[in-house]
C-alpha cells in the first residue's frame, strides 16, 4: 500500500492550519510539498511515508523508532535519493508495534555502532488510532518553533578593509542600527537542541550554495572562514568570498541577486547541500548595495518536512447498530 496519498491528506491538513494562522493565506497551501518521499508497507508491516527529506551523502542514513514501554525500538534504516525516492537498507516491524505511544525519526550514522539513538532528532508524533502525523515541532523531534525567526544581513567585506573595490563580496549576519558602530546581532533564532546547528548559505548561479559557516550563537562567529581575506573578521556569522573559490565559482563575486539562506543542519553532517529546514531566506538586491548601513532583510519560510505513520491494526466486527467498531491496534 502507497502512503502518498495519505501522507499528502494528513500533512496538508496541519500546514494548511498552521499557515492561514501564520500567513493568512491558503494560495501558498499547494507549493507546501513539491515532493513526497514515501516507502511502501502491506498486510502486517509498518508503513511510512515522508515528505521534504534529503539526500544525505553516503556516511549517514535515516533511522524510524517506535517508543514502546517508555523504550525506542528500531523500525529499520533508509536514505533517500537525489530524487526524494525512499531505499530501503533494512526494515523491522515489531511484533508488539501496536502498542507504540510515539514514532521519531532520527540522523544516524553509516555504519552506526550504537544501537540506541541518535541526537539528531527529525521528526516524531504520538499515535492516535494507530497512525501517527510527523512534525519539526514535536518535542520529541527537534522540538522547535521557528515562525518567529527574524534576519537581514549586510553586503560588506570587512577582511579586506583596505580594499574597497571587492565590497560587493561578502555577506555578514550583523546590524549596525542607523549605521553607527559597534555592530551587534541581526539574527533572532531559537535555540537549538543537541545534533543540530544553524548555517549561513549564499547560492551562486554557478557554484549553487556556497557555505559561510556554521554556527550557534548569533551573537558569535561561526566555524568557517575558508573564503575570507587577511583581516581581522566580525564576531558575528558571515563570510568575505575572497579566496578559495569552489569549483563553479570566481572570487570575488559581485552578489547581486544572489538568495542568502539560513538553514538548520543536522550534526555532525557530511552534505555539500543545505537541509531542507531553512526558516530565514532573502536576497541581495540587484543591484547590490554595499555597507554596514544597508541593511537587507531575512523572511520567514515555513518547511517541507512531515510524515506520517502506520503501524499494524485490525477492525472489530461491527456493533449492533451497524456501525464499525473503534479501530485497535495488533
Amino acid at each position: 500500500m502507497r502512503l502518498d496519498a495519505t501522507l499528502e491528506t494528513e500533512v496538508n491538513r496541519f500546514k494548511l492550519k498552521r499557515l492561514m494562522l501564520l500567513l493568512s493565506t491558503v494560495a501558498l497551501v499547494a507549493a507546501i510539498f513539491p515532493s513526497a518521499a514515501s516507502a511502501q508497507a502491506s498486510g502486517s508491516t509498518i508503513e511510512q511515508g515522508f515528505s521534504g527529506l534529503t539526500d544525505l551523502g553516503p556516511n549517514f542514513v535515516y533511522e524510524g523508532w517506535l517508543i514502546i514501554d517508555g523504550a525506542p525500538v528500531s523500525t529499520g534504516l533508509f536514505s533517500v535519493d537525489a530524487s526524494g525516492n525512499v531505499v530501503d537498507i533494512s526494515t523491522n516491524t515489531p511484533a508488539n508495534a501496536g502498542d507504540a505511544t510515539t514514532y521519531v525519526l532520527t540522523i544516524e550514522p553509516f555504519p552506526d555502532p550504537d544501537p540506541a539513538p541518535a541526537a539528531t532528532h527529525v521528526l516524531a508524533g504520538n499515535f492516535n488510532n494507530c497512525s501517527a502525523s510527523l512534525f519539526v515541532e514535536h518535542p520529541d523531534a527537534i522540538g522547535t518553533n521557528f515562525s518567529d525567526a527574524t534576519g537581514s544581513f549586510i553586503v560588506a567585506t570587512p577582511t579586506t578593509a583596505s580594499d574597497t573595490t571587492d565590497d560587493y563580496s561578502g555577506v555578514w549576519f550583523l546590524a549596525e542600527p542607523n549605521g553607527t558602530p559597534p555592530p551587534e546581532a541581526s539574527l533572532d533564532l531559537p535555540v537549538l537542541p543537541a545534533g543540530w546547528a544553524y548555517e549561513g548559505w549564499v547560492v551562486s548561479p554557478t557554484a549553487g550554495p556556497i557555505s559561510t559557516g556554521t554556527f550557534l550563537d548569533p551573537a558569535a562567529p561561526d566555524d568557517f572562514n575558508g573564503f575570507s581575506g587577511p583581516d581581522p573578521s566580525p564576531p558575528f556569522p558571515g563570510e568575505d568570498f575572497i579566496v578559495n573559490p569552489p569549483a563553479g565559482a570566481t572570487f570575488p563575486t559581485n552578489l547581486s541577486g544572489y538568495p542568502v539562506v539560513i538553514s538548520v543542519e543536522p550534526v555532525p553532517d557530511n552534505s555539500p547541500a543545505p537541509f531542507p529546514l531553512r526558516p530565514l531566506q532573502g536576497e541581495v538586491p540587484n543591484p547590490v548595495v554595499v555597507g554596514p548601513a544597508n541593511s537587507n532583510p531575512l523572511s520567514f519560510v515555513d518547511d517541507t518536512l512531515g510524515g506520517i505513520v502506520n503501524v499494524p491494526c485490525t477492525t472489530a466486527l461491527q456493533t449492533d447498530a451497524g456501525a464499525p467498531a473503534a479501530t485497535e491496534c495488533l
